[in-house]
């Protein structure tokens, strides 16, 4: 096992990962910004390193000071997280140039995958459905239009090089896709630096659901189950669970022969998650992959028992994959909740500032992932997520109750921070979710936001 290892982020996923590293008897070394000089990891990790101000294209962003911080320290691997620089090939080259190893797939399998439209072609190659629209970029918004035209209303356009919910519009109809289409290549452009986009027909009543994996370098691939992740707004998650409820044996177990296929096809090494749309009559198309840890991957370790930080650590230092797909097995359910410093009543504006209260649930069968402490400032530069309260029972009416009591038991408060937990135990509460019968469209009719 690897001797030392550096953390290229922060938050709880840093925390999450010095946390696997100090089991594993690796030394973990954490960076931070101006900004994040009193931040949990760098109390917490073996050592820690100032890598620039606040701003993180000058800190967390910033290439060049993250390597140079990993030599300095003579580390052997580093950990991208999530977010961040965790799908840049261009930094995963940088680290095996510099003789460092990336804890991630290959930076041209990065590269490959990171790319929405060369993923679609890949896996369309792979044998994987998708769904109708253009394989390809599309050249022009008068091309745009003919496919949408042919694809059928309502549709997304979508960014080549987008993530994380962003660089989507939905065009409804014929008269909304130029303002759709424009916006969406603006902010691309914005964003990715990359206007590319392409068409998708857009399924307003589908569930989101997804499937982990795990590839080692010698051709072993396995999947860990699936998670439902359709209660979002604005293509953000806000809550996961596994398995997904109502979906039949025989379409999860599809799902993971189509992610495994996809990964092997790819080459893929590492930890990573093949996301799909699932329709009302159960059919399955795929979306994209994330090559990284999920900000949910603590759903899938719950209903399995498998540290997915530690598989990922084992097969970067060059470990064969330890099981075999039958000897994966997922036990009753398990629900993850992302508390977000968020003004639920302001549309869910971000907060941020000092934790004077800040008390976390405990009792049986309840996990919190998160970064903060009582006296702890929160950035208002960085991301809203607080925390991640997780709960596991046998059924998933026990999960539901367990987890909206220890929402309740949740306390994070300061002068103006305010949190998404009241707003969570409402969709806990709501009757379409209690159902397992609810898809993406759930936190619009919560809200009655027809944005959301």
């Amino acid at each position: 096992m690897f001797g030392s290892v550096l953390i290229a982020n922060r938050g709880e996923i840093a925390m999450r990962v010095a946390r696997a590293c100090r089991e594993l008897g690796v030394r973990s070394v954490a960076v931070y910004s101006t900004e994040d000089r009193d931040s949990a990891v760098v109390r917490y990790a073996d050592e820690a390193v100032h890598i620039g101000p606040g701003p993180a294209k000058r800190s967390y962003l910033n290439i060049a000071a993250i390597v140079e911080a990993a030599k300095q320290r003579g580390v052997d691997a580093v950990h991208p997280g999530y977010g961040f620089l965790s799908e840049d090939p261009d930094f995963a080259e940088a680290c095996e140039k510099d003789g460092l190893v990336f804890i991630g797939p290959p930076p041209d399998v990065i590269a490959r995958l990171g790319d929405k439209v060369a993923a679609r072609e890949s896996m369309h190659r792979a044998g994987l459905p998708l769904l109708p629209g253009s394989l390809g970029p599309v050249g022009s918004v008068d091309e745009a239009h003919e496919v949408a035209a042919r694809t059928g209303f309502p549709v997304m356009i979508k960014a080549a090089a987008g993530g994380g919910g962003r660089g989507i519009r939905v065009a409804t109809d014929p008269e909304s896709f130029l303002q759709a289409y424009t916006a969406a290549t603006n902010e691309a452009q914005t964003l990715f630096g990359d206007a590319r986009v392409y068409i998708e027909r857009y399924l307003a009543s589908a569930r989101h659901v997804e499937v982990q994996i795990l590839g080692d370098r010698y051709g072993a691939c396995v999947h860990l189950g699936v998670r439902e992740c359709s209660v979002q707004r604005r293509h953000q998650k806000l809550l996961e669970e596994s398995p997904a409820p109502g979906l039949g044996p025989e379409t999860i177990a599809r799902m993971g022969e189509y992610a495994v296929a996809g990964a092997l096809a790819a080459g893929y090494v590492g930890a990573g998650t093949f996301e799909f749309l699932v329709d009302a009559a159960d059919q399955v198309s795929f979306m994209e992959v994330n090559c990284r840890i999920q900000v949910e991957h603590p759903v899938t370790e719950l209903v399995t028992g498998i540290d997915l930080v530690q598989e990922q650590l084992r097969i970067a230092d060059g470990e064969p994959l330890r099981f075999r797909q039958e000897q994966i097995s997922n036990q009753g359910v398990a629900l993850e909740c992302r508390i977000n410093a968020e003004d639920p009543d302001r549309s869910f504006v971000p907060t941020a500032g000092r934790l004077d209260e800040f008390v976390l649930p405990g009792g049986p069968f309840v996990r919190v992932d998160t970064h903060g402490y009582p006296g702890y400032r929160m950035p208002a530069i960085y991301d809203p997520l607080l925390a991640k309260v997780l709960s596991w029972a046998p059924t998933r009416e026990q999960a539901i109750a367990r987890m909206d009591r220890a929402l309740e038991e949740f306390r994070a408060t300061g002068p103006g921070v305010r949190t998404t937990a009241g707003f969570l135990r409402r969709v806990l509460a709501d009757e379409e979710f209690r159902s397992g019968s609810y898809d993406t469209g759930l936190v619009a009719r919560l809200t009655g936001d027809t944005t959301a």
